[in-house]
């Protein structure tokens, strides 16, 4: 894996933590009233996004089972249509997609780094 491939899936995995970190459990009511987590969520959802869509053609084939279109067409979607954004999809995502998101690049990173 190029080395600029191996930084940017580090980052997402960062930011998976701290999405996850600001947001599991959490309910649209717990989030409305307060914007400071909300923002922090979706800018953490946001980097994992732009992230992914810098790594390179060959690392998206290698790691294949990764969900590499999704991920980054949910960053278009928080970026280009930020004042529509659905907090039950955004919860969704933390809850569901992101644990298993969190375990596919800790295998990555675990087996790049024993490389």
């Amino acid at each position: 894996m190029r080395r600029d491939d191996f930084f940017r899936i580090r980052h997402m995995l960062e930011a998976a933590r701290e999405a996850f970190s600001f947001g599991a459990g959490q309910k649209r009511n717990d989030l409305e009233p307060d914007r400071m987590r909300t923002l922090s969520i979706v800018k953490s959802i946001e980097i994992i996004g732009e992230a992914a869509a810098k790594v390179s053609k060959e690392t998206r084939e290698q790691f294949s089972e990764l969900p590499w279109s999704d991920i980054v067409a949910m960053r278009n979607r928080l970026i280009h249509v930020y004042f529509d954004i659905d907090l039950e999809r955004v919860l969704d995502t933390v809850n569901h997609d992101l644990p298993p998101l969190i375990r596919s690049l800790e295998k990555i990173i675990s087996s790049e780094e024993g490389k």
